[in-house]
């Protein structure tokens, strides 16, 4: 996709920069996150290892050059599950990185159900380990349920707590503590995936840098709301330190008190 230089907004937490136009199916008692038939299965795993995962490389490290550092700190959890929270600044990046980072554990995201929504390409995100948030509260018993299933099978969970994608924004928007109650509730340790732009030798477009910090432990000590709020203002210091190495702002981001036609142009 191609930018123009500003992007004019309103609300760190509501505004939508992108705007994606896809009728979100409604995610109700009936939507089945855990598949148990063997041959879905074989399908998934041969889909995900054999396709996804060298598109994943070949668009990470070949085409988009994205560097990881600090990637040794996973080897604390080679068993195990555990969360991640990530800034959501690219379109592809968001959804390819964290396979690579994250390898051989198969990280699964929590996600807009509209990401699942789409005819063909949605029933590949589901297979590789999209979990849409629930609509309905026996979708929510369900959408716990793959939770525990995906830690039970030593796989990590990813969540954007900023729920918004903002093509390169070099900072970290507020987000609340709803998402924390996660790893409290599965008592779980927490890492964090922070993407920064920086200045590159060659080209206009930046560097992505991937920094890589953890594990964030549950502090015990506290009852389940405070320890919530503790451990996202804990996430929360710690990628706003990683987001100030960035150091090249491609888009210019404008907060305005009213509505101001965008110089942002989203083409494919």
């Amino acid at each position: 996709m191609k930018y123009k230089q500003k992007v004019y907004y309103q609300d760190e937490n509501k505004d939508e920069i992108i705007d994606f136009k896809i009728k979100a199916i409604k995610i109700d008692d009936n939507y089945k996150y855990i598949h148990k038939n063997i041959f879905y299965k074989l399908w998934s795993f041969i889909t995900y290892r054999l396709i996804a995962t060298p598109i994943d490389f070949v668009y990470t490290k070949l085409f988009r050059r994205i560097k990881f550092v600090n990637r040794k700190v996973l080897k604390k959890h080679k068993k195990g599950g555990y969360f991640i929270y990530a800034n959501h600044t690219d379109q592809f990046s968001d959804g390819f990185s964290p396979t690579l980072i994250c390898f051989p554990k198969k990280p699964h995201l929590v996600v807009n159900p509209d990401n699942v929504s789409m005819p063909v390409w949605g029933r590949f995100t589901r297979m590789w380990g999209a979990l849409p948030l629930p609509d309905t509260l026996g979708a929510v018993k369900n959408f716990n349920h793959a939770i525990e299933h995906t830690l039970e099978k030593d796989n990590p969970i990813l969540i954007y707590p900023e729920a918004h994608l903002w093509p390169y924004y070099t900072k970290i928007r507020p987000f609340d503590a709803r998402s924390f109650r996660y790893p409290i509730n599965f008592d779980k340790p927490v890492y964090t995936f922070t993407t920064t732009y920086q200045l590159r030798k060659e080209g206009k477009k930046p560097k992505m840098v991937i920094y890589v910090d953890g594990p964030f432990y549950v502090d015990k000590n506290l009852d389940k709301k405070q320890a919530q709020q503790d451990l996202r203002d804990r996430i929360y210091q710690q990628m706003c330190e990683r987001a100030k190495l960035s150091n090249y702002e491609y888009l210019t981001y404008i907060k305005v008190d009213k509505p101001i036609a965008s110089d942002t142009e989203n083409t494919k």
